[in-house]
């Protein structure tokens, strides 16, 4: 035992270091105003009153509505195809995740620019559509190119958890649900569907949480008119300089995501 905590406090204060003292950064500016927070202790809750102010509640509904419509796609074409996945072999399942998995070894800003050559008004698609005689069509700066961007970049995160939860289903409830005279829709719905929420639970928070908090994919293929909740901390904190207000912001967030790793954790106990 004496030998573990030897092992595990290397780890502590790395952690203590760069996630503990950051976050008491963060709620610290977030309750305070005029500059240096750690020496000027003037504590309010102006900040948090300001993200009610008609332009921050703006960003924060548009933000919600796009992770929504993200999350919604994301779950359409991820359950499908986690579910084809999980109908292979163990050997074949592995090599198509891989594949799923492939474009997250790239750098996500290489891929958004990559996206960028794609979608322009004289990008490799509309350069297809004109040899083949059609009108180029004005697909960059639009929320079809923002979706889509997000789209692509986090579609594997709904994929693996539905995968996982559907790999570990204990297929012989299925054939019992047929013995006993369900159809495929009823043992869909009442097997695989139920056993497979809790993955489904998880790859709805990650996509939602990663999709609100982005700026990279709204930055670049939005053309700098998205301005959602990641690109106004980022603005707060590198142009505008209002670390307070940048704070608040992200405090709010954090929290969203603390309620939302509650929500996972909860269907997790429920799966186990």
């Amino acid at each position: 035992m004496k030998h573990f905590k030897k092992l595990v406090r290397p780890y502590l204060i790395w952690s203590f270091v760069l996630i503990v003292v950051p976050l008491f950064l963060i709620v610290l500016y977030a309750f305070t105003v005029d500059g240096n927070a750690v020496l000027t202790l003037n504590f309010t809750l102006d900040n948090l009153k300001k993200v009610l102010e008609p332009t921050y509640a703006n960003v924060f509904v548009k933000s919600l509505a796009l992770g929504a419509v993200t999350t919604g796609i994301c779950l359409l074409i991820g359950y499908p195809l986690a579910y084809m996945i999980a109908r292979f072999k163990e050997s074949t399942q592995n090599l198509l995740i891989m594949l799923v998995t492939i474009p997250m070894w790239i750098n996500l800003l290489l891929r958004t620019y990559a996206w960028m050559n794609l979608l322009a008004d004289n990008g490799i698609i509309n350069r297809l559509l004109m040899k083949l005689g059609l009108s180029p069509v004005t697909m960059m700066y639009t929320d079809f190119s923002v979706v889509l961007g997000l789209v692509c970049n986090f579609l594997p995160f709904m994929v693996i958890p539905i995968h996982t939860s559907l790999s570990k289903m204990d297929r012989s409830l299925i054939e019992a649900a047929y013995d006993l005279g369900a159809n495929k829709v009823q043992a869909f719905r009442q097997i695989t569907l139920k056993l497979s929420m809790p993955g489904v639970i998880n790859g709805i928070v990650m996509v939602f949480l990663m999709a609100i908090s982005t700026f990279v994919i709204p930055k670049l293929l939005g053309g700098g008119q998205y301005v959602l909740i990641g690109n106004l901390i980022e603005s707060q904190f590198i142009s505008v300089g209002d670390w307070n207000f940048g704070s608040a912001i992200s405090f709010i967030l954090a929290v969203i995501i603390l309620i939302a790793m509650r929500v996972m954790k909860r269907f997790d106990k429920g799966d186990e």
